[in-house]
């Protein structure tokens, strides 16, 4: 009895003095940064491989600092579907872009109703940015009314442009509350910077660059834009939201898409000739110290230790970078894997992948399973308490768990799927990968429709174990594991996912899809 009224004591206790009573404190949620390189390869960091001749002290530093994943890769080998998986968890070929990419004048991939890493942060109470590179399309303001006539990933015609009126259905209607973007690559008009759905300056000119690495198309420029500048004006802003941010109570998100080392190869007069080698290697460099700002940057601001960067590129090097040269010279861009950027060999999907989280990641961890720049959306949804519907990142796994150096991996997905230039497609599932082509599917030898291609079988299979450089075709040794790795990559197709959940429609598609040509033959 007298245990009784001390309770009903407490309670009272409880009522009148609340704050008597001490709650958990709730842990603060981190901080998110995610760095996109574009065309950066895998071999080209010092810390991915040994035998690199491009110097890359701070990325090394970065990877010294938190977690590399030496098996991760994008979904395509091309940069706007890459971008595409990674922004929305689902593979880009679920959506009506089935090959090649989008151009500064395509109409906006992304529907407005699909939820988006940024969108979903946000509605978890994150500040959202986004700088730099976008390439997922920009509904164009148009002089005529003839908007109802394009459709989605369509282009347009600049003539019929109104660049002083707002653009539609880019970052900000995704879930980012402030966006400063380039419409699409460094090569591609229009040359103009999109601030939070309006141009910043109207284009007042017409701009061309036929240099061997400078070169850009020909297309309306703003007075504003610099393309030799336009790497480290996204730097300078970016590093400029995170000490601004870092100031508010609430956390940030900040995708910072760089549109570098990709053509045209602009670095500044600093950094020119100083690796050795070609532009692009000099290029690599000037990347290397800007991300050592951003990374000084966070420990100026007092808030490295909560705050979680990741850092990866949205598919392999690219031959207009002098691949080829590079090679000759005693750097492989892909280091010991076989092919480049577009192709469907690891070469042109797998990238380096770092993750720096003070708090969470032990410093100089490594991590040997296979993930993918989709995993992304998962693992911003987990750490955000947020829980993915099943008409959400489809084809997403939290990285959380694997942060954890200690923690085993366990079956952590089942397979995982490539996607090249032109559609091919690639599965891998463990050691093994099975490749839904003759050749590379890119641009590397043998390409689409080469007469080398006539005489080679169906598909292609491979132990990536004991054979990462793609030489040995085991289709005819291996006919079952052919037959599971097919039948795997259908299910996926069919059922709209990869992860466990009901059922989804990929996008509507018109026109044949050539590149599901196996689905017939089970």
């Amino acid at each position: 009895m007298k245990n009784l009224y001390l309770l009903i004591f407490l309670f009272g206790i409880g009522l009148l003095f609340p704050s008597c009573i001490s709650k958990p404190k709730e842990e603060k949620k981190p901080n998110i940064i995610f760095i996109l390189a574009d065309d950066m390869g895998y071999g080209d960091l010092k810390a991915f491989n040994h035998k690199s001749k491009i110097r890359t002290p701070h990325l090394d530093q970065l990877a010294k600092e938190g977690m590399m994943f030496t098996d991760a890769h994008t979904t395509s080998a091309v940069c706007t579907p890459s971008r595409y998986a990674l922004l929305t968890g689902r593979y880009n070929w679920r959506s009506s872009l089935k090959k090649g990419v989008l151009t500064g004048e395509s109409m906006a991939l992304i529907p407005k109703e699909r939820t988006t890493v940024a969108s979903l942060l946000k509605s978890k109470g994150y500040q959202t940015g986004f700088i730099g590179k976008w390439h997922l399309g920009l509904d164009w303001a148009l002089k005529v009314d003839s908007i109802n006539q394009i459709g989605s990933g369509e282009s347009v015609n600049y003539d019929l442009v109104d660049f002083s009126k707002p653009v539609k259905n880019g970052p900000n209607a995704l879930g980012f509350e402030y966006s400063y973007a380039l419409p699409a690559s460094l090569d591609m008009a229009p040359y103009v910077y999109v601030e939070n759905e309006k141009v910043t300056q109207e284009p007042d000119r017409v701009t061309i660059d036929e240099g061997e690495y400078s070169w850009w198309r020909k297309g309306p420029t703003s007075p504003d834009f610099i393309h030799q500048e336009v790497t480290p004006n996204f730097f300078s802003r970016a590093i400029e939201y995170i000490e601004n941010k870092s100031k508010e109570d609430k956390p940030f998100f900040l995708y910072l898409a760089l549109p570098s080392p990709h053509t045209p190869i602009l670095p500044n007069e600093a950094w020119q000739g100083k690796s050795g080698l070609l532009p692009y290697a000099d290029f690599v460099l000037m990347i290397d110290d800007y991300i050592g700002r951003v990374n000084q940057a966070l420990k100026t601001a007092g808030i490295e230790e909560n705050t979680l960067v990741i850092f990866s590129s949205d598919n392999g090097c690219a031959p207009a970078a002098g691949f080829n040269k590079l090679v000759e010279m005693g750097h492989y861009p892909s280091a010991q894997f076989r092919g480049h950027k577009a192709d469907i060999y690891e070469g042109g999907h797998r990238v380096p992948f770092i993750a720096k989280w003070p708090s969470k990641i032990k410093a100089g961890s490594l991590r040997n399973e296979t993930i993918s720049l989709i995993d992304f959306f998962a693992t911003a949804a987990e750490i955000a308490d947020y829980s993915i519907s099943d008409h959400e990142g489809e084809d997403s796994y939290s990285l959380l768990s694997l942060f954890n150096s200690e923690n085993p991996s366990n079956d952590f997905r089942e397979a995982t799927v490539f996607h090249s230039v032109d559609g091919s497609f690639a599965i891998r599932k463990g050691d093994w990968k099975l490749i839904l082509a003759k050749g590379s599917g890119g641009w590397s030898f043998p390409r689409p429709g080469d007469p080398a291609e006539a005489d080679l079988p169906e598909v292609q299979l491979y132990n990536l174990a004991t054979d990462p450089g793609e030489s040995k075709n085991l289709e005819a040794e291996e006919k079952e594991k052919v037959l599971d790795l097919k039948q795997t990559l259908i299910r996926y197709i069919k059922e709209g996912r990869s992860t466990p959940g009901i059922p989804q429609p990929n996008d509507p598609f018109e026109g044949e899809w050539k590149q599901v040509w196996f689905m017939n033959e089970e």
